[in-house]
């Protein structure tokens, strides 16, 4: 395996702990703890947005901002079978959920489930030619009907169970969508030290229903620079053209042009080019043609901002087994480290 410098326990500790949008409590303890020991002061906002301040000698300012939360589901209702029945909460493909396991989360505790999937040779061709919807699946908790209704109630939140382990030069798990940029920033603000701006390292809720929180955030810090981390597609695998692939494994971390929900700032994605080649840190562009990123809700709130974006390519995205370059990992911590002790809040990213 190649060699990284990073903390995978903390990854690891991070990807395998659950949270849903809304639902991030479990997350924003973990990122607390880590923000409070690097971190000048930390706040937590009403949607529960977190947000760790660096001061700096200066009144300039520079959000960096990635999300908490990962895709899930909320109970939606159990079946007088016993049977409990999903609405996603975030992009699902339906296909990859059958014969999968999953955690829910009661008030009382975390129960247990499989989503079911019957032998194929039991299926009508009917049935084997319908498309799956989330709506459709059920999931299987090894309970009677009343001990089920009794033990699950609609409005509990599920998410995959699933473990985040190394595989060859990869790590691959659930939840890399967003937390392995969320562990990124955290790794950041542990090298960043006496800063001439002002840095607001922020965990954003509700990314994967909307970017509500950064939406919100981007109003109460109102800073002068916004720089989102997120993964981004790595289609570099069999089965698609070489111009399909948007970002490849191994390659570097990812500058954002743009992608469904932003086109950044020219001067800023060259300023991260340029300190990414001054520092030696392995680099390629992303153009994404479609999905957004918490870039967006910077943008669009508060006035004109400039915004820049990196991002970590990640294979097989919104599934439980995203996996990303360690070297790619350490490419993203280094440039962003690089990037805001070289900000000195006098760049003119005016346009």
């Amino acid at each position: 395996m190649a060699e990284y410098e990073f903390d995978f326990e903390l990854l690891q500790e991070l990807t395998e702990t659950s949270g849903v949008p809304g639902y991030e409590d479990r997350i924003r303890d973990i990122v607390r703890r880590e923000l409070e020991a690097h971190t000048d002061k930390v706040q937590t906002d009403a949607m529960g947005n977190v947000v760790g301040t660096i001061e700096g000698t200066s009144d300039y300012s520079v959000a960096v901002a990635a999300h908490m939360d990962e895709i899930g589901f909320m109970v939606r209702h159990v079946t007088d079978e016993g049977f409990v029945q999903l609405d996603a909460l975030g992009g699902w493909d339906a296909r990859i959920l059958k014969a999968q396991r999953v955690q829910i989360h009661t008030e009382s505790g975390d129960v247990t489930g499989v989503i079911g999937s019957p032998p194929p040779h039991t299926l009508s061709e009917e049935q084997k030619e319908k498309d799956d919807e989330v709506k459709d699946l059920y999931v299987d908790i090894g309970l009677d009907a009343e001990t089920a209704k009794e033990t699950v109630n609609v409005g509990d939140l599920v998410t995959m169970e699933q473990t985040t382990v190394e595989m060859g030069d990869h790590i691959t798990g659930k939840a890399l969508d967003d937390r392995i940029c969320l562990f990124s920033i955290l790794e950041a603000a542990k090298r960043v030290e006496d800063p001439d701006v002002t840095v607001h390292f922020a965990a954003t809720v509700q990314e994967e229903v909307g970017l509500r929180g950064a939406t919100a955030l981007g109003v109460d810090l109102n800073p002068d620079l916004a720089i989102a981390l997120d993964v981004t597609v790595a289609n570099d695998v069999p089965g698609f053209d070489a111009g399909d692939h948007v970002t490849e494994l191994g390659a570097g971390t990812a500058i954002k042009l743009k992608d469904g929900s932003v086109i950044t700032n020219p001067k800023v994605h060259r300023r991260l080019r340029d300190v990414a080649e001054s520092e030696g840190v392995e680099y390629q562009y992303e153009v994404l043609p479609a999905g957004g990123t918490d870039t967006a809700g910077f943008q669009n709130t508060h006035g004109a901002k400039p915004v820049g974006a990196i991002s970590i390519p990640t294979r097989y995205l919104h599934t439980v087994t995203e996996s990303a370059h360690v070297t790619d990992v350490d490419a993203t911590i280094d440039l962003l480290a690089a990037f805001l002790d070289t900000e000195t809040g006098e760049h003119d990213y005016t346009l």
